[in-house]
């Protein structure tokens, strides 16, 4: 039977309506059931416990458990992976950190591209990183490092805790930016780093504070500047080093994606439960607690910034030839 025309139309515009209105119906009704968030470090790392402290939060606004799953290993790539192969309907997000931006460039073969692959959500915390020397070292400021590692060129070692790590990609971008020949020591862990860095077997590291800060209270080590654009709150008379090398600037952050083609709708509705989180007095003392400073955008906004970094860290990898562990 032949359709009339107007009621062929009619037909094919409700047909054109319905996944819209499903997608939003869906998003309304979300969560329905628990959701993971796969973090790619082990439990205890600072990943780790800004996943538990976002997914409580997330837990409690929208009444469905958010459970942490961590996926440690390959630098992150195992767990963004796994959220890259998972359904596109926001019960498995990834939590994130410049690993994720760097290793782009770091690694030639990865079965994804994150900043297609991975759909930001929200971005949350952002910390400096603070340029720390053993107190042997003969420089009391930036400038005074420059002039010390000049006259001294391969002669002193840089610790990170691994190749392509932020704490190394910063280093390496100080020494890109002022023009300064240090040895690259890598360790498997940032513990063992900061412990050679005391005892004088390296001498210059750029570690996150809430890994340094007790060493630096305790006057065991020294610390020069901080990496980040603006000076850091808790330590306002520590200078960023772009006041001695213009330009220049690294800082750890965090965020949450999801599989690309998560429903809009659920992004967004994440995004602001998240925003809702990171402006809860409760929640930003803890946050405060880590070192660092809320760092709130909105996803189109986050998506530019993780652009941003990925070509900036691209260029310093590329620069140094830094390799995979």
């Amino acid at each position: 039977m032949k359709l009339p025309r107007r009621g062929f139309l009619r037909l094919t515009a409700g047909a054109a309506v319905l996944p819209v209105a499903s997608h939003i119906a869906w998003a309304q009704d979300y969560p329905s059931r628990t959701v993971r968030i796969v973090v790619g470090s082990a439990a205890g790392s600072a990943n780790d416990i800004l996943a538990r402290l976002i997914g409580q939060w997330l837990s409690n606004r929208l009444g469905q458990p958010f459970i942490i799953e961590n996926r440690p290993g390959a630098a992150t790539n195992i767990a963004t992976e796994t959220v890259v192969r998972a359904p596109a309907d926001g019960y498995t997000l990834l939590m994130f950190a410049p690993s994720s931006a760097i290793n782009a460039t770091l690694y030639n073969k990865l079965n994804f591209v994150f900043a297609g692959d991975i759909a930001p959500v929200a971005s949350l915390l952002r910390q400096p990183q603070i340029m720390l020397v053993n107190p042997s070292v003969p420089a009391r400021t930036v400038s005074e490092f420059i002039a010390y590692a000049k006259a001294n060129p391969g002669k002193i070692n840089m610790a990170s805790s691994g190749n392509g790590t932020s704490v190394h990609i910063a280093g390496e971008l100080f020494r890109m930016m002022a023009g300064v020949d240090l040895v690259h020591v890598p360790y498997r862990g940032g513990a063992q780093a900061l412990t050679d860095l005391i005892a004088g077997q390296v001498q210059v590291m750029f570690p996150v504070p809430s890994s340094s800060i007790e060493f630096i209270r305790q006057g065991t080590l020294r610390p020069l500047a901080v990496t980040s654009a603006t000076r850091w709150d808790a330590r306002p008379d520590l200078p960023t080093i772009g006041e001695f090398v213009p330009g220049y600037e690294a800082s750890t952050w965090f965020g949450i994606g999801a599989p690309r083609n998560t429903p809009a709708k659920i992004v967004e509705k994440l995004n602001r439960e998240i925003k809702a989180g990171l402006a809860d007095p409760t929640t930003r003392s803890k946050l405060d607690n880590l070192g660092g400073g809320v760092f709130a955008s909105s996803p189109a906004e986050f998506g530019a910034f993780i652009a941003e970094e990925t070509e900036k860290w691209g260029k310093v990898v590329r620069f140094a030839g830094i390799k995979p562990d």
